[in-house]
């Protein structure tokens, strides 16, 4: 039967796909084969021809769709930027460890971290405001976040159970706790 190569080379050159072409081709062929109807048509290349390329334009569609279908999923699996649960917990335990860690501070010591690092003063300005020279507030300062930082490390399960407790702020020159 000569029909059949004729077909889908035209199918193959008019969709640019002989794979295309060959789903489009079975797709007709079991819908055909399948109905119970019966049709008359005086030009049975072009109608195969017509259905099959309408077949073809069919599936092209369906792939689309699901091509789309695929991208919007995959747009809308964007992770969620919130913190989960347990990190929250996690920063409110070291947020708590890090207020206890401050607590143990001496006051001088506590007023120059919290003035250098919460309130972006040099350490020009501090050493000013308390009479020391800068050298002797970079040293308050490093040995501060030296405590901090080992504070944080030994991981102290201590945590007051006390919302707000041990908050510290720096009002004026004064430290208030």
């Amino acid at each position: 039967m000569q029909l059949y190569p004729d077909l889908r080379e035209r199918l193959r050159r008019r969709l640019g796909s002989a794979d295309l072409a060959d789903d489009a081709m079975s797709a007709v062929y079991v819908k055909l084969s399948t109905s119970d109807k019966s049709y008359s048509v005086r030009d049975s290349a072009a109608y195969l021809f017509r259905l099959t390329l309408n077949a073809a334009f069919e599936l092209r569609r369906t792939a689309n769709r699901q091509s789309l279908s695929e991208q919007i999923e995959d747009a809308l699996d964007v992770p969620d930027p919130a913190p989960h649960p347990d990190q929250i917990a996690d920063g409110r335990q070291q947020l708590a460890l890090l207020e206890q860690a401050i607590e143990g501070l001496s006051e001088r010591r506590r007023f120059i971290l919290l003035a250098a690092r919460l309130h972006d003063r040099s350490c020009r300005e501090i050493a000013e405001e308390l009479s020391l020279s800068t050298r002797m507030v970079e040293i308050e300062l490093r040995n501060a976040v030296d405590h901090c930082a080992s504070f944080l490390a030994k991981g102290n399960k201590t945590i007051s159970q006390t919302p707000g407790a041990g908050r510290l702020v720096i009002r004026g020159s004064r430290l208030v706790s």
